[in-house]
């Protein structure tokens, strides 16, 4: 069914702070099903804006939701950032651990390599170790079934050892 601008702009408003309220009460005072809400919800977090669920507390908002929300507040003072943490029923200490948090989300990269590559090193010298093993068994393995072979033979035109004819 399609929406006149009108009412989908209505339904979004009532998304986003201040309001942000919960999709089932907004599908019960327009008569719009939540799924159709849901997805106008995924819309607006394409385009950027954070549209977090009002049913979970902030600490369970999506990283992209937090995300969006430390872009809009990173150039804000402390009572602008208190004014945005207020209309969007958030505490500023959140926000800025969040700010921190991305701030701080490639640091341990170049130590990450580090230890893989350490990691691969390791792998790759027990994988050497293992394969000169693995060839050293092979080999003795083939010089026990010559040495068989090799015995049969000798039986078959000599007959048996004298050890064997005890």
């Amino acid at each position: 069914m399609a929406y006149t601008r009108r009412v989908k702009e209505t339904a979004i408003k009532m998304m986003l702070p201040p309001q942000s309220m919960p999709l089932k009460r907004i599908s019960e005072s327009l008569g719009i099903p939540e799924v159709t809400l849901k997805k106008w919800r995924t819309e607006l977090r394409t385009n950027g804006h954070p549209v977090p669920s009002k049913d979970e507390p902030a600490d369970k908002w999506s990283s992209q939701d937090k995300f969006l929300i430390v872009v809009e507040t990173l150039k804000m003072n402390e009572s602008e950032l208190s004014e945005y943490c207020r209309e969007h029923g958030l505490f500023p200490d959140q926000v800025k651990s969040w700010q921190e948090n991305c701030s701080n989300a490639n640091a341990d990269i170049p130590s990450q390599i580090s230890e893989l590559m350490q990691q691969d090193k390791e792998t790759q010298r027990e994988l050497k170790r293992v394969k000169k093993e693995l060839q050293r068994k092979e080999s003795a393995l083939a010089e026990t079934a010559a040495l068989l072979v090799l015995r049969k033979k000798a039986e078959a035109i000599w007959g048996p050892s004298e050890d064997e004819e005890d």
